[in-house]
């Protein structure tokens, strides 16, 4: 029996993004066989969203980007991926997070991940202008962390990294896909 095939186009070719979505929905579908690549997509937003709306909306930009580009190029995937980081102030504090938007059979899904509280000099910096990864960098005497475990694997010390909070975001967004009947409209 040839195992099911899925496409992924993951708006991003940074390496974390397409691995997390690789391995979130490899998950769902074991024996599946997945061909998951990724392309440069606009986000629409600043460099470094500054809300959690602007977050959203990068991710969404950018997922609507790459279904738009496949159907331009005719060669449409399965499902759509797109991750947008972003930090806010809440009342708890800053934080940095990420939305997740997928798209399946023309159906959005948004979801996103857990907060990562930020120390008030990096708020203060990423205020300033600076992105979350550079501002890292320049802390830890680390280079380009933003594709390797990012500030999250900084700040937990590895217990929690880009990639494995991505992972698990995307897993969380896929549920209206996999249990279509309970989220039907």
């Amino acid at each position: 029996m040839t195992p099911q095939k899925i496409s992924i186009l993951v708006g991003s070719k940074n390496p974390v993004k397409i691995a997390a979505a690789q391995e979130a929905i490899q998950q769902y579908f074991p024996s599946a066989a997945i061909h998951c690549a990724g392309i440069d997509a606009p986000s629409g937003v600043a460099q470094q969203p500054m809300s959690a709306e602007e977050t959203k909306k990068g991710a969404i930009n950018r997922v609507k980007y790459c279904q738009q580009h496949a159907i331009n190029t005719g060669i449409e995937a399965d499902y759509y991926v797109a991750m947008e980081g972003g930090v806010d102030m809440f009342d708890h504090g800053a934080a940095t997070f990420a939305y997740m938007a997928l798209i399946n059979n023309n159906q959005l899904s948004i979801g996103r991940s857990a907060l990562l509280p930020l120390p008030t000099k990096v708020y203060e910096a990423l205020e300033a202008g600076e992105e979350l990864g550079h501002v890292m960098d320049r802390l830890f005497n680390t280079h380009n962390i933003k594709q390797k475990g990012g500030a999250i694997g900084l700040l937990t010390q590895n217990l929690a990294t880009r990639g494995s909070i991505y992972t698990q975001a995307i897993i969380l967004a896929m549920a209206p896909f996999i249990n279509r009947e309970f989220y039907a409209d």
